[in-house]
């Protein structure tokens, strides 16, 4: 039997599925240009603010939704952890936007040593894919595995700053530098998104390996 808050909840859903399709687009886009040499400001730009949009839209529904429909337990994590994802989106677009910045301003940076980045950037995007792929199927396995991510990021980011500090190439140090600084965020905000997703789905933001398991989807 359909109740009165499920067209609600449906169309927030539908928003945040837009809005994880757009961060996916506009990360894919600033990382890809950066290494490239490309430059994609305008349309970033565009994206994110696309995306910030959205965030105010999904506050306004999430507000609307508590004052009218008062939520039962689930609904009403889903509908708090909806806010919370979509401010992380929001960050994602604009790191997304932050880094066709720093393209923006040091030119062509593509002849850099960029190993590290690419090893970054790599599971960064593949953060990225996992957070939004887990919240549109509530999926608390692949959600978990994004800690396990973000703790690469965060070693490169450690064992490379010392190396860029004593390098000769200014620009190239200068660049890199802020590019894995926005990665080693980005990845902070997927791990507090994967958190969101726990918490919709078991009640806990760090949850057990046994409730965890109690709420994984069986093949």
């Amino acid at each position: 039997m359909t109740r009165l808050i499920d067209p609600s909840l449906q169309k927030l859903s539908f928003i945040m599925g837009e809005m994880g399709d757009m961060v996916v687009e506009s990360i894919s886009l600033a990382i890809d240009s950066y290494l490239d040499g490309t430059n994609t400001i305008d349309k970033v730009h565009s994206l994110s603010n696309s995306i910030r949009s959205k965030y105010y839209e999904v506050e306004d529904l999430t507000f609307d939704m508590l004052l009218k429909y008062q939520p039962v337990a689930d609904d009403f994590r889903f509908i708090r952890s909806s806010t919370e994802i979509s401010y992380a989106f929001s960050r994602f677009g604009r790191y997304a936007y932050d880094i066709t910045q720093v393209r923006d301003l040091f030119g062509d940076v593509s002849k850099c040593t960029n190993a590290s980045l690419i090893e970054s950037t790599k599971k960064v995007k593949h953060m990225i894919k996992e957070a939004v792929l887990s919240f549109a199927e509530l999926d608390v396995r692949k959600a978990i595995k994004i800690r396990e991510d973000e703790k690469v990021i965060d070693r490169i980011y450690k064992e490379r700053l010392p190396k860029l500090i004593e390098s000769n190439n200014t620009k190239c140090a200068l660049a890199e530098a802020l590019l894995l600084r926005y990665l080693e965020r980005i990845g902070d905000h997927a791990v507090f998104m994967s958190d969101a997703i726990n918490y919709i789905v078991t009640g806990k933001h760090r949850p057990s390996e046994e409730r965890i398991a109690s709420h994984t989807k069986q093949d």
